[in-house]
């Protein structure tokens, strides 16, 4: 591990790939798209190494990111509180490292062979090197973090990868457990996908010198978003399109996990149809997904789940309210639909 974690090569902003956002996000990302293109050049260093395996796998990993929003969000919620700086153009690159190299890990987890249209690294190379370049970004977002003068970061940050990956151990230990009571769900959804998008919010604020109010209002908010947005990703795991989502889906199902969508279906189906539900989600199977449909369609499942997704949005809306109205502040309750009613 010690080789990995030589400082990158500085490269120039007329080498670093440009910054690719998504048509629906871009007037979203408008307030901050300049400020963003400063974070693609800090990430685009971070992911240069003078190792040439290294060098492949990490910008393999560059290129499966795709929306930004984790330090779109560090952007827009310190800009909507005062000036942006230096400080957050840092935390924005840390963010995303951290979000891809849990995407990396997640891809393991799933068996998934697709992410942005592109080869997983576990599909491309193997589950060894997976492992390795999500601990790798794992360390460079540390080490990242580590250079601010101010520790608040360093210390959220450790305590958010902490919640994360306690989440997805809580999840993993739920696997085939269709009794998941939805609020344990909530429970474990929101720290393994809100919390790194609260915290997004919070760091932002904090690093343009928010009061402290501010500051718990966007940590609010991220979190309710945050929940959004993993209830819509769990609803398009199961209806969306591989070509449009351009990764793997179906892989809750694979891996036996009780979404919202699936804990609604329980809670509907007649008690002497459940046993027949139940075998039909264990069962080893490629067309579980196709099977399931008629059931979904039937019991009203992805309405409800897609209901509970536009209460959290509606929530995360709410606590904008007392915040300076301008740009960023309409950006970020433009970003609590988009989250719900996203393809990709």
């Amino acid at each position: 591990m010690g080789q990995l974690l030589n400082q990158p090569r500085t490269v120039s902003a007329s080498t670093t790939p440009a910054l690719t956002v998504p048509a629906s996000l871009r007037n979203l990302y408008a307030p901050v798209l300049s400020q963003l293109e400063r974070v693609n050049i800090l990430l685009y260093e971070e992911l240069c190494n003078d190792h040439p395996f290294v060098d492949q796998l990490v910008k393999h990993g560059f290129r499966l990111g795709g929306k930004r929003l984790r330090p779109a969000l560090v952007l827009l919620s310190g800009q909507v509180c005062g000036p942006l700086g230096a400080d957050h153009f840092t935390l924005g690159a840390a963010v995303e490292l951290i979000h891809t190299a849990t995407l990396i890990h997640d891809d393991v987890l799933d068996e998934a062979t697709l992410r942005r249209h592109l080869d997983t690294i576990n599909a491309r190379w193997d589950n060894e090197a997976s492992i390795l370049l999500g601990d790798y970004l794992f360390a460079r977002s540390i080490c990242q973090v580590s250079t601010l003068s101010d520790p608040f970061a360093l210390r959220e940050l450790s305590r958010t990868a902490r919640i994360m990956c306690e989440g997805e151990l809580r999840q993993v230990g739920h696997r085939g457990n269709y009794q998941l009571a939805e609020e344990e769900y909530l429970t474990i959804i929101g720290s393994k996908t809100a919390e790194l998008i609260a915290l997004c919010c919070r760091l932002g604020a904090y690093y343009s010198g928010a009061s402290t109010e501010d500051c718990q209002a966007l940590g609010r908010y991220g979190s309710h978003l945050g929940v959004a947005f993993q209830i819509a990703d769990d609803v398009l795991d199961l209806t969306g399109d591989e070509n449009t989502a351009g990764k793997s889906l179906g892989t809750d199902l694979l891996k036996q996990k009780a979404t919202l969508p699936l804990i609604c279906l329980l809670g509907r189906v007649e008690p002497h149809r459940r046993p027949e539900l139940e075998a039909l989600l264990a069962a080893t199977d490629n067309h579980r997904t196709e099977a399931l449909r008629p059931w979904l369609e039937r019991y009203g499942a992805i309405e409800a789940a897609q209901a509970q997704a536009g209460e959290y949005s509606r929530r995360a809306a709410a606590e904008l309210r007392g915040l300076p109205a301008g740009p960023a502040r309409d950006a970020l309750a433009g970003l609590t639909e988009f989250v719900v009613h996203r393809t990709l």
